[in-house]
């Protein structure tokens, strides 16, 4: 659906006031009449938050480490009431805690740090550690029957926004990431904009991959008729991959980047920065056990068991190995360092799909 701008400025009105004295009904029905309700994501599943549904707790993830990712503290800067309102708004819709997860290896600006009703949390490591499902296994893991909801750092400005003017404000910032952008910049724009404006005379020649969000679990999108994803708060461009290499399996590959330590850059020159593209260097191969996976996830699954439960469609043993708590881009990392080129997320959301399903019957 494409919705066109009629290039007059004007608003329908909503309710308005401070929704900690609010009803939580009352709540609900202005976010659903705003359009602001599908902000709010539902885990186990990450779905669409049921209206009728009480989250044992609300997650907040306000910092990503996710490759080129936007600095949540630029984002927000300026927005410290706004942010307040919307967490008053979030803990009206839960008898639990709402989690504020920051980045604990740097000191986060006063919009994060000062809010009120929520709990702080500081994470520190690399990747995946700004991951939203990384923290709730860490500090309020799901279990069968368990509802969690996230919502993003704009998302609950945006509601804030809307209890204290009564007004939608679709206003967001992007960030324009990635080696194939000639000047990388932040964008205040609209929700779900399009993208051709933003990318004008910013290309670097070549073929190009334009993805909306990030590189590891975004999705591409047609540089001249795409649009910024509904949640996503940055665009990524990077080289596309399609070529051929001969015998480059048997090469040295004193260019080439390798988690596995499989080729001489690794060693020779192991804090070599890397151009990635999107090339899968070489086909689906056999799936098997190579311990790369646990290098990546910091939570307590097996993922190697876990995918080959959902390729047989063992409903019994997902469960077990604790597919509730996963999402795609926290398995996005397998993905990448995968040895047998697995379409590692693909089939975690068939796993997720079939769990629905059944859970739904």
């Amino acid at each position: 659906m494409v919705v066109e701008d009629d290039g007059k400025d004007t608003a329908e009105s909503f309710l308005k006031g401070d929704p900690a004295s609010m009803k939580r009904e009352q709540i609900v029905e202005n976010l659903l009449n705003s359009g602001l309700w599908p902000t709010i994501r539902q885990r186990p599943y990450t779905t669409i938050a049921k209206t009728d549904g009480s989250p044992k707790s609300i997650f907040i993830s306000a910092f990503d480490t996710s490759p080129l990712a936007p600095d949540f503290d630029f984002l927000l800067k300026d927005s410290e009431e706004d942010f307040q309102w919307g967490v008053n708004a979030l803990k009206q819709l839960t008898e639990g805690r709402v989690h504020l997860n920051l980045d604990g290896r740097y000191p986060s600006i006063r919009t994060l740090s000062d809010i009120k009703g929520v709990e702080i949390n500081r994470f520190k490591g690399p990747h995946p550690a700004g991951n939203v499902g990384i923290q709730i296994s860490k500090l309020d893991p799901i279990n069968k029957g368990d509802v969690v909801w996230v919502v993003q750092p704009q998302d609950v400005v945006a509601i804030g926004r809307l209890f204290k003017t009564g007004l939608y404000d679709p206003s967001v910032v992007v960030a324009l990431t990635g080696a194939r952008v000639e000047k990388p910049q932040y964008y205040k724009t609209i929700r779900g904009t399009a993208i051709a404006p933003l990318l004008e005379k910013q290309l670097k020649e070549g073929d190009n991959r334009v993805i909306s969000g990030s590189v590891l679990n975004g999705v591409a999108l047609d540089a001249e008729s795409g649009y910024v994803g509904f949640l996503d708060s940055q665009l990524t461009v990077i080289p596309e991959g399609n070529y051929y290499e001969l015998f480059g399996w048997m090469m040295p590959g004193f260019k080439k980047l390798s988690v596995s330590r499989s080729f001489a850059s690794t060693w020779l020159t192991p804090n070599r920065k890397f151009d990635v593209d999107t090339n899968f260097h070489g086909g689906q191969r056999a799936f098997v056990m190579t311990g790369e996976y646990e290098k990546v996830v910091p939570m307590d699954i097996y993922p190697m068991l876990l995918l080959k439960s959902i390729l047989v469609n063992d409903i019994d043993k997902m469960e077990q190995l604790g597919i509730y708590e996963l999402d795609e881009e926290d398995l996005a990392l397998c993905e990448f360092v995968c040895t047998s080129k697995t379409p590692v997320t693909q089939i975690l959301r068939d796993g997720l799909k079939a769990m629905r399903k059944e859970m739904e019957e």
